[in-house]
C-alpha cells in the first residue's frame, strides 16, 4: 500500500515537489492558507513551468482550504506530512498536521532555515526529518502556477538532500528521498545539520540583499560592492556555523573556507570567489532569479529575515561572537518591510562597517 502524503503549505517548493509526486501517481493532498491558490488548483490543476529545457505540465490535484482540513479526520491518516511554510508559520502548521498523522507518521521540514527543532517541539524528535532544496529557484508566480527559473539540476547539481536528525540511514528517509527524487536529483545525507546550515549561509548571502535592494541575483553579483558584502555576510555565518560544530558543505560550489576568507578580505580567496560568482551569474540564464525573500518583498509578504540573517546574529551573540554585517542587513530589511525605506542598492552600498 502506498503512503498518504500531505503537503502542508503549497507555496513554490511544496507545490513543485508535490506536483511531481502527483504526476508519478502518489496519493497527495495539498493544504494551503491562500484561498486563491487553493481555488486555482481545484479549477485548473497545479501548473509547473521551467525557464529552459523542461516541458511544462499541469496535474489535477486535491487541494484543501485550512477550514476544510478537519475533514481529514474521517479519512485514512497522513503518513508523511511535508511542512512547506515560511519559518514563522512552522509551529502552528505542524500542530495542525499532527492531528492527522498516522501512528507511524512523521513530518519533513522542506523549508529554508533551521526548523527541525520547532517541528520536533510539536511532534517529537522521533517524528522529524529534514529535506533541503538547494538552489531550486522556484517561484509561486500566480495562484496554481509554480515557475522554476532554471532547468533541472540533475547530475550537474544535487537539488534535494534528505536526512534524519541523528544522521543514520533509515527506510523512511529513503522513502522521502525517493519522493523528492521524482522532482529532481536527490541524495541521502548523514550530515543534515551541516547541510542545513550551509543552505542557510547561501540564503543569508542572497535573500536579505534582494529584499533590501530590489535586485535579482545577477544584478547583485555583478555589482562589486554588493558581491563583496554578500561574501562578508557568508563569512560571518560560516564562522558561526563552525563555532557551533557543524561540518559545512560547499557554498555555491565553493569551499566554505574560501567564501569565509573572501569575506574577510583575503586577496587570493576573494579572486576565487569573484571569478566563480561572476561566472555563475553571467552564464545563460544564470542569476535571473529573484531570491525568495525578494519575492516576498515584491508581494508585500512578511519576510524570514529573523530566521536567516537574524538567526546568525542571535547565535553569534550566544557564542560571544559578532555578526555586524548580518545585523545591519537585518535592520535594513525590517525597515523596508515596514515601509520606512524603499528597496534600493544604496542601503547596502552606503554602509560603512568597521
Amino acid at each position: 500500500m502506498g503512503y498518504r502524503i500531505g503537503i502542508f503549505g503549497t507555496g513554490a517548493v511544496g507545490g513543485y515537489a508535490g506536483a511531481h509526486m502527483v504526476r508519478a501517481g502518489e496519493d497527495v493532498t495539498f493544504i494551503d492558507m491562500w484561498p486563491e491558490n487553493v481555488e486555482a488548483m481545484r479549477a485548473k490543476g497545479l501548473r509547473i513551468t521551467h525557464l529552459k529545457d523542461v516541458a511544462e505540465f499541469t496535474v489535477p490535484v486535491r487541494a484543501l482550504h485550512l477550514t476544510e482540513v478537519q475533514g481529514l479526520a474521517k479519512e485514512k491518516p497522513i503518513d508523511i506530512a511535508f511542512i512547506c511554510v515560511k519559518s514563522y508559520d512552522t509551529a502552528w502548521m505542524t500542530m495542525l498536521a499532527r492531528q492527522y498523522l498516522a501512528p507511524g507518521g512523521f513530518c519533513v521540514s522542506l523549508q529554508n532555515c533551521m526548523n527541525e527543532e520547532t517541528i520536533a517541539g510539536v511532534v517529537g524528535w522521533g517524528r522529524t526529518l529534514g529535506a533541503i532544496a538547494s538552489s531550486i529557484t522556484v517561484d509561486l508566480c500566480a495562484p496554481g502556477h509554480v515557475h522554476r527559473n532554471a532547468g533541472k539540476g540533475g547530475k550537474a547539481h544535487t537539488v534535494f538532500r534528505v536526512g534524519e536528525v541523528h544522521g543514520r540511514t533509515t527506510p523512511r528517509a529513503e522513502e522521502v528521498a525517493r519522493l523528492c527524487a521524482l522532482a529532481d536529483s536527490c541524495t541521502l545525507t548523514g550530515n543534515l545539520w551541516g547541510e542545513r546550515w550551509s543552505k542557510l549561509i547561501a540564503n543569508v548571502m542572497q535573500n536579505g540583499m534582494s529584499a533590501s535592494t530590489g535586485l535579482i541575483t545577477r544584478e547583485m553579483m555583478n555589482n562589486d560592492v554588493l558581491r563583496q558584502y554578500a561574501a562578508r555576510l557568508g563569512s560571518e555565518a560560516i564562522r558561526v556555523g563552525q563555532a557551533l560544530g557543524y561540518t559545512l558543505e560547499d557554498i555555491f560550489h565553493l569551499d566554505p573556507e574560501v567564501v569565509a576568507r573572501a569575506g574577510e578580505g583575503d586577496p587570493e580567496a576573494k579572486k576565487i570567489y569573484d571569478e566563480a560568482r561572476l561566472a555563475e551569474s553571467n552564464k545563460p540564464g544564470g542569476g535571473a532569479h529573484r531570491p525568495s525573500m525578494g519575492q516576498d518583498m515584491v508581494k508585500g509578504r512578511r519576510t524570514e529575515i529573523d530566521y536567516l540573517n537574524g538567526h546568525v546574529v542571535d547565535k553569534a551573540k550566544e557564542l560571544g561572537m559578532a555578526a555586524p554585517a548580518n545585523a545591519a542587513l537585518t535592520d535594513i530589511v525590517k525597515r523596508v518591510e515596514r515601509g520606512e525605506l524603499q528597496p534600493d542598492p544604496r542601503h547596502i552600498i552606503g554602509l560603512r562597517l568597521n
